[in-house]
């Protein structure tokens, strides 16, 4: 074989690797905006590793295909041939994807939940056996549109020893759908339990700006804002909390404890 015939069959492989990544990539930023946008919204790509889980699946996913086209791809190929061998590729490659997002989709937070005096992220996977026949109809499913704030109410006398043997196991009452409120109490619940932020602020002066300034941005009366920790995987942040409505206004990248 020439080396020029070498040469334009190096090409033409290169060719079509290259149109294979940037329709990979294509790909790929449709699902980024479904993660990002939707299943992890700041802060929770962070604290709760969506990000580092997608890029991995999306690395290895958008690497693949174009390895697996570069060695594959022959234009000397029966054209019936190269077609099925492009199909087979591009097959696997989204299956794998389909495999990668359902396990970002499991690990997202379907859940951040007012425990008492402070919110728990819960992912999905979390609430996989929990029993929706308990919660509050309008709770009774997890939603595909982002994380669901609510607030939990304190195990009763009765309640109290099953709580705790489920705390020890992991099984805060955030994971459980029987102690979760209806919606329209998630306000008022975040209302009552937002700390003020003179204490925080005593216990961690250098943060005192960067809290000062997220309470500015927030547009909202200082003294009228609160905050509430938020535990989540990876590092615990805090969130602003309107006092009188119970609304998040935003979040900080302190720890509220």
């Amino acid at each position: 074989m020439s080396s020029a015939l070498q040469s334009l069959q190096i090409g033409q492989r290169l060719r079509a690797a290259v149109i294979h990544l940037l329709l990979s990539a294509a790909v790929a930023a449709l699902a980024a905006l479904l993660v990002f946008a939707v299943w992890y919204p700041m802060p929770y790509r962070q604290i709760s590793g969506g990000r580092d889980l997608f890029l991995l699946v999306v690395a290895v996913d958008v690497a693949i295909g174009p390895l697996i086209t570069l060695a594959v791809f022959d234009r000397r190929k029966p054209r019936a041939e190269l077609v099925r061998d492009m199909a087979v590729v591009a097959a696997m490659q989204l299956a794998a994807l389909a495999y990668g997002l359902h396990t970002v989709a499991q690990a997202r937070p379907a859940v951040v939940a007012l425990e008492v005096d402070r919110l728990r992220v819960v992912r999905a996977i979390d609430l996989a056996a929990a029993d929706f026949s308990a919660a509050p109809p309008a709770l009774a499913q997890l939603s595909w549109w982002g994380p669901r704030l609510l607030a939990t109410r304190t195990p009763d006398a009765s309640e109290k020893l099953d709580a705790i043997d489920h705390g020890l196991a992991g099984e805060d009452v955030g994971m459980r759908p029987k102690f979760w409120l209806p919606p329209e109490q998630t306000g008022p619940a975040l209302a009552r339990a937002a700390k003020p932020f003179g204490p925080l602020l005593k216990r961690q002066p250098a943060r005192a700006a960067e809290v000062q300034a997220a309470i500015a941005a927030t547009g909202r009366p200082a003294d009228q804002v609160g905050y509430l920790p938020l535990l989540a995987r990876q590092s615990d942040w805090s969130a602003l909390v309107d006092r009188l409505s119970g609304e998040v206004l935003g979040y900080v990248p302190v720890d509220g404890f």
